[in-house]
């Protein structure tokens, strides 16, 4: 368990598993540069905060919804925490009471990307330590969410299963490890690069490569232009 100011950003276990260096640059050496794909991604988690907190029948829906797990020693927000009623008989394990409201409600939680279902399970490990911080907070089990795709519009829905739960134990252990490293992982060029924003701050092509070689080489390819 850990105390309230060793809790490390929720996010950062989506950035550590898409790449470990694009994790400590952010988080360690506080660097950030929007491109056009986080500007869209930014606008859809704007679009999820905007409305507050709803009620349509039986299901509420709260926004930006504050999340912290001592377990995992992760904080952060969830875009979306939508509340179904329990209308069966008896109380599940996954209902909690809503004071002021009245009735058994289950948790389930939704957070917006994107883009589309990526190869990678980055995105679900995010909304897996929503859930194990919503479980913390609740004291309730929360075994199912969903990712929305801003590109698809559609809902991917996520089963936190055992061995969800287990990728995203080990991705916390993971990003705890880096944090108290305080060092920033070599680049290595991948496929994946194009897409991240930090790609002119990061360089992966100079990995490996003499800095003054690489530096006359642009400038010579410019000269040619």
């Amino acid at each position: 368990m850990f105390a309230e100011d060793d809790l490390l950003p929720l996010s950062a276990l989506q950035h550590i598993v898409f790449c470990e260096r694009q994790c400590a640059l952010i988080h360690i050496e506080r660097m950030w540069a929007d491109n056009p794909l986080t500007v869209e991604g930014k606008s859809l988690h704007d679009a999820a905060d905007e409305s507050g907190t709803e009620s349509r029948g039986p299901l509420r829906i709260a926004r930006s919804v504050p999340l912290r797990s001592f377990r995992l020693g992760v904080a952060g927000r969830a875009d979306v925490v939508e509340f179904h009623r329990v209308e069966e008989a008896g109380i599940p394990a996954e209902a909690v009471l809503l004071h002021g409201v009245g009735g058994f409600w289950r948790p389930f939680p939704v957070e917006y990307k994107r883009g589309r279902p990526k190869r990678h399970r980055a995105d679900e490990v995010q909304l897996c330590a929503q859930a194990i911080s919503l479980e913390e907070m609740l004291g309730v089990a929360v075994r199912r969410g969903a990712l929305f795709y801003g590109r698809t519009r559609r809902r991917h829905d996520v089963e936190f299963d055992v061995s969800l739960r287990r990728e995203t134990e080990q991705t916390a252990e993971r990003l705890r490890a880096l944090w108290a490293s305080r060092r920033t992982p070599p680049a290595v060029y991948g496929a994946k690069c194009r897409s991240c924003s930090l790609l002119e701050l990061c360089h992966p092509r100079m990995a490996g490569r003499s800095a003054s070689r690489y530096i006359a080489r642009m400038i010579q390819e410019a000269a040619a232009s």
